[in-house]
């Protein structure tokens, strides 16, 4: 639950609207659909990746209904080979554990060194998804106040073409 509190008083210090509700852990997008309420959100899957040298990490969100094969991410993403990031990275860049990756781990990257890539066809969404950093709640945020946060935690982001 320390996580999720950190979250969600990053997000109430800083003005945001949004809401949350808590369920049982749901580490994979098979468990947590068995949860998610019905709220006209779209859920994002989000994968955190290293390039082959290890000096460069990605977070990759995409929508949950969707499949990406690392080496089509990698065609698209042109940042060379690309491998899933250890537990010790995703730690020690995000602040998280396997199964509650997310970008609200990105208010733990005070150095900016992670790279967001969204798919594209988030920008057509209203309200968006996440984990709160601990994968036994589920955040729904706008768009807009999604897009104002990212402006907020500094990292730098792009929308991509991650499937067709």
């Amino acid at each position: 639950m320390e996580r999720i509190e950190k979250v969600l008083k990053w997000l109430d210090e800083h003005g945001f609207q949004y809401e949350w509700y808590e369920h049982p852990a749901s580490p994979t997008i098979e468990e947590a659909k068995q949860h998610w309420r019905q709220d006209g959100s779209k859920h994002c899957k989000n994968l955190f990746f290293r390039n082959h040298k290890g000096n460069r990490h990605y977070l990759v969100c995409f929508d949950c209904d969707q499949s990406l094969a690392i080496h089509d991410l990698e065609h698209r993403l042109h940042q060379g080979k690309l491998s899933f990031a250890s537990e010790q990275r995703m730690e020690r860049y995000l602040g998280l554990q396997p199964g509650s990756v997310s970008p609200f781990g990105l208010i733990n990257d005070a150095e900016h060194h992670v790279h967001l890539f969204l798919d594209k066809n988030l920008e057509k969404e209203e309200y968006l998804s996440f984990h709160p950093n601990d994968c036994r709640a589920t955040v729904v945020i706008s768009r807009q106040e999604f897009e104002r946060y990212l402006s907020m935690v500094g990292n730098t982001y792009e929308y991509l073409e991650l499937y067709e």
